[in-house]
């Protein structure tokens, strides 16, 4: 067993939590940007492949304090990496420092290197290493003199699915649209609509959630590579979650006014395998309007960062504001940097929180419609249980 880690980005660890829960794994422990829990290679493939909201799937492989070099190099020595690392394993080594006394990054990851290649050459009975295998990405991460040596099984960021090849100018992480999905209320018996769609993948994320899509079951991890990993553990995994897949009638509908952008949308819809569960329409949300009584806005419009934008935005979240009034019954989901987003909506938020859209702070602002949906809690989280 090993002690892991899903790594997620600020402020949606509660939710990374509640999706490995749904997973079947217990005694979880919550930290600011990551959650720790046990598994071994099974789970680590499962992880992989069935987490929506994590980042990367890292093995712990030592915490210690370390206030000097010295201190650095022997608790590193005195992780077993032979276990993990072959002997023609290629040892990279990253490294961030917080509010530690060994602040200089570069000097950190070459001690680390270091006491890996002195512990590996003690358990091999070896002076050098090729280093012509498979990647082991080490990252030694140092909070307040706290050490904390980690192996990354993922390789790219979960992020990458695999079907947003092309993407608008201003692209939303999948891990994050996931995420602003599973903390909204919606659930597939509800439409769904994104005015402002851009490449689709809040549409997308949904379609693969409702039809019980894994979001890596198209993609390979470094971890595959490794001679430690069961040859067959992900092959077990995929074939699970193939099988498990489902065929609902869902509405989701996708509005943008470039016709371009639409394009795009629609090609990664087609690269998911969801398009057939989408609608995509050039259309401007000036001229949005619905007959239905119940349904979900969950969206990341424009909120001034490209050039051209700022002008525009008192003047379109005012309309929106003006909608969610006459669609009492509806939810709104809205993710925006703006920092005047409530005073011209016009109405104060049920929720929001605090998310990052890449390095940029973000508000997720939710007005709910209580009466609507009753005691639904994380419809969600349960219905990835099913």
């Amino acid at each position: 067993m090993y002690d892991l880690i899903a790594t997620s980005t600020f402020g949606i660890e509660s939710i990374t939590a509640k999706e490995l829960k749904a997973l079947g794994y217990e005694d979880l422990k919550i930290e600011n940007g990551k959650v720790t829990f046990e598994g071994d290679e099974m789970d680590i493939a499962i992880c992989n492949i069935h987490l929506r909201t994590a980042d990367r799937v890292l093995i712990k492989m030592a915490e210690f304090e370390a206030k000097s070099f010295e201190e650095l190099f022997q608790g590193t020595k005195k992780v077993e990496w032979s276990k993990i690392i072959p002997k023609d394993g290629i040892m990279h080594v990253v490294g961030k420092s917080v509010k530690s006394t060994l602040y200089s990054v570069p000097d950190c990851q070459s001690i680390v290197k270091k006491a890996v290649i002195k512990s590996m050459s003690e358990s091999y009975g070896i002076d050098t290493f090729s280093e012509t295998g498979p990647v082991y990405k080490i990252e030694v991460a140092i909070l307040k003199d706290v050490v904390t040596l980690t192996i990354d099984t993922t390789g790219p960021g979960l992020h990458k699915r695999g079907y947003r090849e092309l993407a608008g100018a201003a692209p939303l992480k999948e891990t994050l649209a996931a995420s602003m999905l599973l903390i909204s209320r919606w659930n597939d018996e509800f439409e769904l609509i994104d005015p402002f769609c851009g490449s689709g993948t809040i549409l997308i994320e949904a379609a693969m959630i409702a039809q019980n899509i894994a979001p890596g079951i198209d993609r390979n991890f470094v971890c595959e590579t490794w001679p430690s990993m069961s040859g067959n553990t992900f092959d077990i995994v995929r074939d699970g979650a193939r099988k498990s897949e489902k065929n609902k009638d869902i509405k989701l509908i996708g509005y943008d006014i470039d016709y371009k952008v639409i394009k795009v949308a629609m090609e990664n819809a087609k690269k998911a395998r969801v398009d057939k569960y989408i609608q995509f329409q050039k259309r401007d949300f000036m001229e949005f309007s619905t007959s239905r009584k119940y349904g979900f806005i969950i969206s990341n419009p424009p909120y001034g960062e490209r050039i051209g934008e700022k002008e525009i935005l008192p003047s379109l979240y005012k309309h929106m504001g003006n909608m969610k009034k006459k669609l009492e019954t509806w939810d709104f989901n809205i993710l925006t940097s703006f920092e005047l987003f409530e005073k011209t909506f016009g109405i104060k938020s049920t929720k929001n929180r605090k998310l990052y859209n890449g390095k940029i702070k973000c508000y997720y602002y939710q007005y709910l419609n209580n009466d609507k949906i009753k005691n639904m809690g994380d419809l969600l989280i349960n219905q990835l249980m099913d």
